[in-house]
């Protein structure tokens, strides 16, 4: 998975920019519509407050992708909170040397002005189980330590190689006759510990994920936190859902838009993605001295957010009552249960933070 994925000249995100949107393999929130990075801008600004305004705070984002992201929040901020813009210091973690070049297109003018960072980023074993091997911190944060941040990971953790355990042992691959070839072999004590602690086990013609990756990243990243925030934006379960017999094999890849459970299929022309082990990474972060929230879903953080403006930020440059529809429709997209709303969850932890301030959060009120 991590070398479809991220081999630096044969990595599905390596080799080209073009994986996003109606035209590529799949899309985010953010090619839905600018909204939703409108919306994230004001929440931003709201922790920038609960944070006492400091004059510097850092906003770095896992893998940016395109940009589209970034360029909304930026663009919204400096329009409509120009205190918090100052403030600001945008940085982008992105590892793709594809998407990087188009990041530097995108946001041209931010990275110019200084107000945007591109991290320097070297290729590192995300999956690595030797300690030697693994980064020694998987965030590059452009400003000092102590310079409160907010860490903003979109779709990010479901991207992260995963290990498969079935009654058989854990799954390897192997190479014979000119074709990949599935063996068992016994799995590691962390593994099995990871099952009976965060997850369940396989039962017959079942297989489960276990993303030890994703568990050293959100360790890492909650250390390296030491004032701020982390908010984490990815389609994923609980612990309790897969106990009832939900969410027990994952493991998926895309192309134009189909999904298929053949992970052998393309290797390195399709993504490949698992859904996310909220509950263990949530344990993860609580583990690291960070205080988790509550989950909620896309949709109840942001009709949170939206609620007081009546989600002016989305019909603003509305000029006709098409343009006005065509929008509604597009946030409709965000927020409803058959749309992106109940698909994704939201997880938030704060750490050198009133915890009052950060329960008052609009994101984390809707339904109160």
């Amino acid at each position: 998975m991590e070398l479809c994925l991220y081999d630096p000249i044969a990595g599905y995100y390596s080799r080209n920019s073009e994986q996003f949107g109606k035209a590529g393999d799949f899309y985010t929130s953010s090619d839905v519509h600018a909204v939703f990075g409108r919306l994230l801008a004001r929440q931003f600004e709201e922790m920038w407050q609960a944070l006492d305004r400091p004059q510097r705070l850092e906003i770095l984002e896992l893998g940016p992708g395109r940009g589209l992201f970034a360029s909304d929040v930026l663009d919204w901020s400096q329009k409509k909170f120009p205190e918090f813009f100052a403030a600001m210091n945008y940085t982008l973690q992105e590892s793709s040397p594809a998407l990087r070049a188009k990041l530097g297109e995108t946001l041209h003018e931010h990275i110019s002005s200084g107000r945007a960072t591109l991290a320097r980023v070297a290729q590192t074993l995300l999956s690595a189980t030797d300690p030697e091997e693994r980064p020694s911190a998987a965030i590059h944060r452009a400003c000092e330590s102590e310079t409160p941040v907010i860490v903003f990971a979109n779709e990010f953790f479901d991207a992260l190689p995963v290990e498969i355990l079935s009654p058989r042992g854990k799954l390897h691959l192997a190479f014979e006759a000119s074709q990949l070839t599935e063996i068992w072999l016994p799995p590691t004590a962390e593994e099995l510990e990871f099952l009976d602690r965060y997850s369940v086990q396989a039962e017959a013609h079942e297989r489960i994920e276990v993303p030890l990756a994703a568990q050293r990243w959100m360790a890492e990243i909650a250390t390296a936190v030491r004032q701020g925030f982390l908010l984490v934006i990815d389609y994923g379960y609980t612990r309790s859902e897969q106990l009832a017999g939900r969410h027990r094999g994952t493991l998926m890849a895309y192309r134009q838009h189909s999904a298929s459970p053949n992970p052998y299929q393309a290797p390195g022309e399709q993504d490949l993605t698992a859904h996310v082990n909220f509950t263990a990474l949530t344990a993860a972060a609580e583990q690291a001295g960070m205080l988790p929230q509550k989950f909620v879903t896309q949709s109840q953080f942001l009709m949170g957010i939206g609620e007081r403006t009546q989600f002016a930020d989305a019909f603003e440059q509305c000029r006709l009552p098409q343009e006005r529809a065509k929008v509604a429709l597009q946030l409709k997209h965000l927020v409803s249960p058959i749309g992106m709303g109940e698909t994704f969850q939201v997880l938030l932890a704060s750490r050198g933070v009133e915890p009052d301030r950060t329960a008052a959060l609009s994101g984390l009120r809707f339904g109160r």
